[in-house]
């Protein structure tokens, strides 16, 4: 077996495939354990491999040599919102040879190999195994070799073009299946050797489980399948976020459960907003790592509240997001880490504070159970994860979790040359239906040096009287949540800044240097001040200071009713949306009626003259928070043709009130 696939690079001792069908990967390891242990364990695969979702065995056939053969139906987690799961239908061999050697070999049954057809379950895209599997042998003075062979056929033709690295890397099964399995027998190994300090006074297997249950969860969160009981919400017209409800939550948590205090005898259950985006040049590990240890720059104590109260069944309002107030600071507590690093359990208390007297709940420390992964930046393929939920001070084994969080999955760059780099939400170039089938928009096409795709899921739980109102803050906080991300993508991404910016270019939206040119020459045309005090020559220059005045810079269009087309990151900031969002608000929803009053009087001046001071006053950002400004200044873009292209505006020396 080993051997076997052509073409192999390295991670570390793990070889993966190039130029084969499919893609595969292999490994070799020595582990102090037996190998019938080994082979049990590796067999057991949702213990081990968090994208399994379920492992039927449906017929065993004992064979004359003591082995087995084995009829499995496998079902896989999508690692996005925006691309079905996978199932297989295998054939596992099992079978030991004279040396005391174990081998486990596994294949698809295809219309090709044949043999029974398997199971047809709606939703899912049936996936191929090709020949895999594992030859353990025994070691002289005990433990075992592992020689480990993935090799898969994920049916990428299937999925939209810019997701399908996901689904052609190697590097990402060598990751989520090798390594895993590698990396799980040695850390049972370690456990059993007695040497691993207890976290918490918990044995090391209650731990792994809460690890396994925060993972699964997140998961369930992301495919919201309906045989676990979810449903999607009726959209309120926009498609960024998905919002699903399960009103049988005890099905999906399980009985092992206690779920008497996440549900109590008030009819509820379960509902999640979830968003899928693509992000352009920033490490996954990095981004990880910084939302992890930075949870105030996106995080709001409100919701928090919310979520830890349900938890204690005492009633707490659905929260108005970034109401009055301050996060309290947060203390990350170890639980528990893996041999390599590469995952560690934490709890987090988030330490109380008082937004005013009747709002008790805050006052009182928060906890959550926190799972992270993948934040190495030297792990090719790694998937970076950040999931927790809330939990009260008593911590019990069988406490119920509600996980939320982030996933960030590394794609592979693409060879030919960008044609302009940008960060995409895919949830709005792409359209995804009830039964799965998905379109890639022109957009998606697009190639960039280093890509990612990430998922936000948040979970609540609810009453039914209350169900609407916690849709429309769960969608919101998404919303606010993915802002906060792109926000921060954008601070710690490494490349140039131009990268960061989503530009439609078409002849009515121009490049994004382009139109920093256009608005500083036009500025200093009408007014004959310069607004970007940058070489002019050089165009990444202009952008560049453009982006990072300290002024709301935001351009209209010049229709009957005015949408914005582009803002610098202040007037992102102001309006507290992102440039995906952006096109979605209109001059007249932000104006009040002294603003709006004002515009009417300057608009003829606008166009005649080129521009216009209006006076101080207040607007309201896209979350209905009221800013207050200085001054505005409005006036005309102008192309290289002197043809009008947009209206600009300048709100000067702007805060939120």
């Amino acid at each position: 077996m080993v051997g076997m696939k052509p073409g192999p690079d390295s991670i570390g001792i793990i070889a993966v495939s190039h130029n084969c069908s499919g893609v595969a990967a292999r490994a070799c390891g020595l582990v102090s354990l037996e190998p019938t242990k080994v082979a049990e364990i590796l067999k057991d695969r949702p213990s081990w491999y968090r994208d399994c979702r379920c492992v039927d065995i449906l017929h065993v056939i004992p064979t004359g040599n003591g082995g087995t053969i084995e009829l499995i139906y496998m079902q896989t987690y999508a690692p996005t919102t925006l691309a079905a799961p996978r199932d297989f239908w295998t054939l596992r061999y099992t079978s030991g040879l004279e040396d005391g050697s174990l081998v486990i070999c596994e294949r698809s049954l295809t219309q090709s190999t044949g043999g029974p057809s398997g199971p047809n379950t709606p939703n899912f895209v049936r996936a191929e195994v090709l020949p895999s599997g594992y030859l353990i042998r025994p070691c002289e003075g005990g433990g075992s070799m592992i020689h480990i062979v993935d090799h898969v056929d994920l049916d990428a033709w299937s999925v939209p073009e810019v997701l399908r690295p996901l689904y052609e890397s190697p590097k990402i099964l060598a990751q989520k299946t090798t390594i895993a399995a590698l990396r799980h027998i040695r850390q049972i190994a370690h456990e059993s050797s007695g040497e691993m300090p207890y976290g918490g006074g918990r044995q090391p297997a209650v731990l792994r489980t809460f690890s396994q249950r925060l993972s699964r969860g997140f998961n369930d969160a992301v495919n919201g399948f309906p045989d676990d009981g979810w449903s999607l919400m009726s959209s309120d017209g926009s498609e960024d976020v998905t919002i699903a409800i399960n009103s049988s939550p005890n099905k999906l948590v399980g009985s092992h459960v206690n779920s008497s205090q996440l549900f109590s005898a008030i009819e509820g259950g379960i509902l999640c907003a979830k968003a899928s985006m693509l992000l352009q040049n920033v490490p996954p590990a990095l981004l990880v790592r910084f939302l992890r240890e930075h949870r105030s720059e996106w995080a709001d104590p409100g919701v928090d509240a919310y979520s830890a109260a349900a938890l204690r069944a005492s009633p707490y309002a659905v929260p108005g997001l970034r109401a009055s107030g301050f996060m309290g600071s947060q203390v990350i507590l170890p639980l528990a880490h893996t041999l390599e690093h590469e995952e560690f359990l934490e709890v987090i208390r988030l330490e109380g504070h008082s937004l005013c007297h009747d709002e008790v709940v805050l006052s009182r420390d928060m906890y959550l159970l926190q799972l992270c992964s993948g934040v190495d930046e030297n792990a090719a393929g790694a998937c970076a994860q950040l999931v927790f939920a809330p939990i009260d001070e008593s911590f019990a084994d069988d406490a119920p979790l509600l996980p939320s969080g982030f996933r960030v999955i590394p794609l592979d760059a693409k060879t030919d040359p960008p044609s302009g780099t940008r960060t995409l939400d895919l949830a709005s170039t792409l359209e995804v239906g009830s039964g799965g089938t998905t379109r890639a928009s022109s957009d998606a096409s697009s190639t960039c040096n280093t890509r990612s795709v990430l998922t936000i899921a948040f979970q609540f739980s609810y009453e039914n009287h209350l169900r609407e109102s916690v849709a429309a803050m769960a969608r919101q906080y998404v919303r606010t949540v993915v802002a906060s991300v792109q926000r921060v993508a954008m601070a710690i991404a490494p490349s140039r800044l131009g990268g960061q910016l989503e530009m439609k270019q078409t002849p009515e939206s121009p490049e994004a240097h382009t139109l920093a040119r256009w608005i500083g020459r036009s500025y200093r045309f009408h007014t004959g001040a310069e607004l970007l005090r940058a070489d002019t020559q050089c165009t990444d220059a202009s952008l560049k200071a453009l982006w990072q005045h300290s002024d709301s810079i935001m351009c209209c269009s010049l229709k009957a009713a005015p949408v914005f087309t582009f803002a610098n990151q202040a007037g992102l900031d102001m309006l507290e949306t992102t440039l995906i969002a952006l096109q979605d608000i209109s001059l007249e929803k932000i104006l009040d009626d002294d603003g709006r009053k004002a515009l009417c009087t300057e608009y003829p001046k606008i166009m005649q003259q080129g521009f216009a001071y209006l006076p101080g006053g207040v607007c309201v950002s896209s979350m209905g928070r009221p800013v207050s400004y200085e001054q505005a200044v409005a006036w005309k873009v102008l192309s290289d043709d002197d043809t009008p292209h947009c209206l600009a505006f300048m709100f000067v020396n702007w805060s939120f009130v």
